[in-house]
């Protein structure tokens, strides 16, 4: 990551307001950054450190596209959203993880990711794609079933070396943990974090491109019909590509132009995340008025007595 000295600007502040009274606060860090590893702006601290968790599906989907695995199982671009995703588990999407399981000829029982709370099968956790996806390239390459979510294996070293070529780092420097699927996440800066999804929408690598086709052409599997991502992407029709993390983490890249936004609410909100983004884009121009107004409705208007509201802007560096 190119920068010269540490730049630190004032955070964003996310007030929730009842009847125009403030009630709660939320504070909130954000960093744009383009694909040579510039940091470009920032609210916060660019080297605020926090886990990725499900923003690092698209490049975990680096080892389904690298590998064969599409070729092998013919995989289409809905299996690619699907393992990008963190999905509802409604049957449509349980339906598209199982797809890739039986084109893998991989049984379902081998998913490793839990089965949510109310539900009967692992194909209905949000993170179940991204895990048969894991599954099939274990499957091509001949690696053991089993393990597959084991730090050691080949897999998900595999994963790691994607995410440190992009980030110009050795795989055995970042320091990773558990997501709560069981496959590990990784301790990244806001920085990096926005340098990765530069890279992801920069247009300039086939296998990054496919994945980013994937995602915008069909959003409805990335999350779900009236969800954050599903509906940026849905508006933006194929300029901007979305993913939600948990813990706050929200990011954006600008598809074609190679920039990336990444976004952290320190106390973890997902409200906050999805209103600091809207008021970041419609700052940035990513978004029109009209798409910030629309969204803003959906997720802003809390009811009719409470509404979010965004103070502050981002430094330019």
């Amino acid at each position: 990551m190119t920068r010269g000295k540490r730049t630190q600007a004032k955070e964003l502040e996310v007030r929730l307001l009842r009847e125009g009274l403030v009630e709660s606060t939320h504070r909130v860090q954000a960093t744009v950054c383009d694909h040579r590893g510039r940091v470009l702006s920032v609210a916060g601290n660019s080297d605020t450190a926090t886990f990725i968790r499900s923003a690092l599906k698209p490049f975990q989907a680096l080892a389904v596209t690298t590998t064969g695995t599409m070729e092998r199982y013919d995989l289409t671009d809905i299996d690619l959203a699907i393992i990008c995703s963190s999905h509802q588990g409604t049957v449509e999407q349980a339906r598209q993880a199982f797809n890739i399981l039986w084109r893998a000829d991989v049984e379902p029982v081998q998913l490793q990711c839990p089965i949510p709370a109310g539900k009967n099968s692992p194909l209905q956790h949000g993170c179940s794609g991204k895990h048969a996806g894991m599954l099939a390239v274990c499957q091509q390459c001949h690696w053991p079933l089993e393990s597959y979510l084991q730090r050691k294996h080949p897999l998900q070293q595999l994963i790691i070396g994607k995410v440190g070529e992009l980030l110009g780092l050795p795989p055995d420097e970042f320091l990773s943990a558990r997501d709560d699927c069981g496959a590990p996440t990784y301790y990244l800066e806001l920085g990096q974090m926005g340098i990765l999804y530069a890279q992801l929408a920069s247009g300039d690598n086939l296998d990054r491109e496919r994945i980013v086709r994937a995602m915008t052409h069909h959003p409805e599997m990335v999350a779900g019909e009236g969800h954050f991502d599903t509906e940026l992407m849905r508006l933006t029709e194929g300029e901007l590509v979305s993913k939600s993390g948990a813990e706050g983490v929200q990011c954006v890249g600008r598809i074609g132009e190679g920039l990336g936004l990444a976004i952290k609410v320190m106390d973890g909100s997902t409200r906050a995340k999805y209103a600091t983004a809207i008021h970041l884009l419609k700052q940035m121009g990513w978004i029109t008025p009209t798409i910030a107004e629309t969204l803003s409705e959906k997720f802003l208007a809390l009811s009719d007595f409470k509404r979010l509201d965004v103070i502050g802007e981002l430094s330019f560096l």
